[in-house]
Order: structure tokens, then C-alpha cells, then sequence
């Protein structure tokens, strides 16, 4: 028998050239990332309280035009959850504990 062994070399690297940014796009793009989430935090401190109790350790994802959110244990599922309601819009994850965040560093 007969082996074919592909002459074919994997590619590697990027395929993409890598994005060059300033730093004052670095900063412009910071301050949107900021001014966003400090309008979704509103709607998370809302329901906090009332979620830690009894989904700690879940996500909660954060629509801010609607101040709607969506829980669910998997991360996935609840930004899916988010997707399928406000398809196009961007949305913030929290985890459902006293920092909102994940782990510390």
C-alpha cells in the first residue's frame, strides 16, 4: 500500500497585517470603552442585590438602551440570550458577585 503524503505547508502567523494604532486612538478607544460601561454599571447595581442571592457567580449581561439583562449560568447562553433579542447592539457582562468581576489580580 501506498501512502500520500501532502506536500502542503500549514501556514503560520497572521493572516491579517496587525493594526497599528496611536496613542491617541488608544485613549479615544479607552474613553468609549468607559463611557459605555459606565452605562451599563447603573443597570447591573440595580439587580445585584437581588440576583447574588440567588444566582451567585452567574452572568448578567447588560443591554444599556433598554436597561434589559439577561442571566444564565453560562456565559455563552447569556450573551446568546442577549443576541437573539437586540441583534446588532453591544452589550456589557457582569458576573453576579460583590465586584462584578471575575477573579482578582
Amino acid at each position: 500500500m501506498t501512502y500520500y503524503k501532502s506536500t502542503r505547508t500549514a501556514r503560520r502567523g497572521r493572516i491579517f497585517p496587525e493594526i497599528q494604532w496611536t496613542e491617541e486612538q488608544k485613549a479615544q478607544r479607552e474613553a468609549e470603552r468607559e463611557a459605555f460601561y459606565q452605562r451599563c454599571k447603573p443597570v447591573f447595581d440595580k439587580v445585584k442585590s437581588e440576583l447574588i442571592e440567588t444566582h451567585y457567580n452567574w452572568y448578567v449581561t447588560v443591554e444599556p438602551d433598554s436597561g434589559e439583562y439577561f442571566v444564565d449560568k453560562n456565559l455563552e447562553v447569556a450573551w446568546q440570550k442577549c443576541r437573539e433579542k437586540y441583534p446588532g447592539k453591544i452589550h456589557h457582562t457582569f458576573r453576579i458577585n460583590e465586584t462584578g468581576a471575575c477573579g482578582t489580580i
